[in-house]
């Protein structure tokens, strides 16, 4: 057995072996499908409400995704769990012990929970839309509809990468306390504020969730100065500097 083989079999197994992780992917997926559930019941029921304008520019398929706000957040704390719980615990003396090869080490825990934070969110992101549009009623939209599935797609390439990018950003840290201390206010308060505010509006879009938001949408946002393809470009820049700064840790400090 190859040592690439070996290091990627010990990381699924450390992986398998934590409750948390799997609640927590569960929990990002039933947020996620909810909240997204909520928001288009809600939003059938105030439809007539809209002003015409809106009613032009609604996106059923969108509105079903609006639970990736919630979500994500289990997504980080996913990718913080799966670093920072090695940190935390001491655990990852052991590990760079038996893998010398930091690099190694560092691409298989990255391999393993990205494919696992991929299926789950892949799964997700079909649910959410079909349970979306099953209280949408006359106001859904269908998977062979023009962009629905790029959208489909782009919803769970963006929770996946915001896992990433967290699993980067606890490794530059090497703490989970203090990387969820972080993360989960500046992405549950401090990004939703500052796209509000007219001064700050401008730089808020190239944040990487409002980037990921847009990769989720059918219905271009007049606002937003790039389309899904550009917003997956500032997604995987924000991801490719997290991942490169976790790597220049893992490498040159000691655990």
């Amino acid at each position: 057995m190859s040592a690439s083989t070996a290091t990627l079999r010990s990381e699924w197994a450390k992986l398998t072996s934590v409750r948390s992780t799997g609640w927590t992917l569960f929990c990002a997926f039933a947020v996620t499908v909810a909240f997204g559930t909520l928001i288009s019941a809600l939003s059938n029921s105030g439809f007539d409400d809209l002003s015409q304008q809106d009613k032009l520019s609604f996106d059923a398929a969108g509105t079903s995704f609006t639970g990736g706000i919630l979500g994500q957040l289990a997504m980080i704390a996913f990718g913080v769990m799966v670093i920072g719980g090695e940190y935390s615990s001491g655990v990852i003396r052991n590990s760079l012990a038996a893998v010398p090869r930091r690099g190694l080490f560092y691409a298989s825990k990255l391999a393993v929970a990205t494919g696992a934070a991929l299926v789950v969110s892949l799964v997700t992101s079909f649910a959410s839309f079909y349970a979306g549009q099953a209280v949408l009623g006359s106001h859904s939209t269908t998977i062979g509809s023009d962009n629905v599935l790029r959208a489909l797609f782009g919803a769970a390439l963006y929770m996946t990468l915001m896992a990433v990018f967290s699993m980067g950003v606890a490794t530059m840290l090497r703490s989970s306390i203090l990387s969820m201390g972080i993360l989960m206010p500046f992405f549950f308060l401090v990004t939703q504020i500052l796209v509000t505010v007219p001064g700050a509006k401008k730089v808020a879009h190239y944040l990487p969730d409002q980037a990921g938001t847009t990769m989720a949408r059918v219905v271009a946002q007049p606002e937003v100065p790039y389309g899904p393809g550009g917003g997956l470009l500032v997604m995987l820049a924000w991801v490719a500097a997290a991942v490169v700064g976790g790597y220049l840790v893992i490498r040159n400090r000691d655990a």
